[in-house]
């Protein structure tokens, strides 16, 4: 039987990024800008977010490709938001068809139609993608968002720097940790809404919920972040970039007060899973893992 530390080390490389999973997330990309490319002037594309960054989860969905549009196409930038999202989503319902493409506050959702198995897995396919239109400004680009009406700055360099120094300063154990928790978020036991919306708050909050340095003990960790995020939902956690608004708007107080009961929860069951071990049920510990995180925390 595997001993705890090895079930989270077979976890957390369960929910790594593997060759097949990156050459199919590149062969998407391409897909949808040689499309847009006949559609609008692109100045270039490029996977961003969390696939960059090494802190998207499985499945994979909803992986980002910023499209930076040339100033030929410079009118959108003087136009609401809305505009040209709009026209970014029907040009893509014109390829993909309009059951798979949705409209988002800062992107166009493509959904590829992939099945998702009972273990989570996708036959190393990318369930969708974020198309996300933008313009360089410096070294920051300019993207929309139709819910405040206005294009905010931002800038995927800097929260992927942030995330390396972080990874680093805890023994290179970091990334592997959000992982986890943005796993647990994704858990369908939660119902059609994620406890902690948008996703990347996890990682936000991550930047400073995770210090002291690495302990040796995922279990530890793992249950003391549950307790640090529960504590400090109802934090402001601004833009780790210090460009766009702050991460923690996407909740209201009565969706932080269910992240809150949710993480608080998590914590507990994290608790008692670590109890397990301890009075020698190492079955019933790696059992309690899993419902906790779902079918690809393993138990053999």
């Amino acid at each position: 039987m595997l001993t705890v530390d090895e079930a989270f080390r077979k976890f957390k490389s369960r929910l790594e990024l593997n060759d097949k999973e990156q050459a199919n997330a590149s062969a998407r990309q391409n897909e949808v800008r040689e499309y847009l490319d006949t559609k609008f002037s692109i100045d270039n594309s490029f996977l961003t977010g969390s696939y960059r960054r090494h802190t998207k989860t499985k499945p994979l969905k909803d992986i980002d490709i910023f499209f930076v549009l040339k100033e030929s196409e410079r009118h959108y930038r003087d136009k609401p938001p809305s505009v040209v999202i709009k026209d970014f989503c029907d040009a893509l319902v014109d390829k993909y068809g309009k059951d798979a493409v949705r409209k988002q506050s800062r992107s166009v959702n493509v959904d590829f139609g992939v099945v998702v198995d009972a273990e989570d897995n996708t036959d190393y396919r990318v369930l969708s993608v974020d198309v996300v239109p933008a313009f360089a400004k410096g070294t920051d680009y300019e993207i929309p968002d139709t819910d405040s009406g206005v294009w905010i700055k931002t800038n995927p360099k800097i929260h992927a720097d942030k995330a390396t120094a972080a990874h680093q300063s805890f023994s290179s154990e970091w990334k592997g940790l959000v992982r986890m928790v943005k796993y647990w978020n994704n858990n369908p036991k939660h119902g059609a809404d994620k406890p902690v919306k948008p996703s990347f708050l996890i990682e936000v909050m991550a930047l400073e919920c995770l210090y002291g340095g690495w302990q040796g003990r995922f279990d530890i960790e793992i249950q003391a972040l549950f307790a640090t995020l529960a504590d400090r939902i109802f934090d402001t956690w601004p833009d780790p970039a210090g460009l766009g608004p702050a991460i923690s708007n996407g909740m209201d107080n009565a969706r932080k007060q269910r992240a809150r009961d949710l993480l608080m929860a998590a914590s507990r069951e994290a608790s008692l899973a670590i109890n397990h071990a301890r009075q020698g049920r190492n079955g019933e510990g790696l059992k309690a893992w899993r419902a906790l995180f779902g079918p690809k925390f393993p138990l053999s």
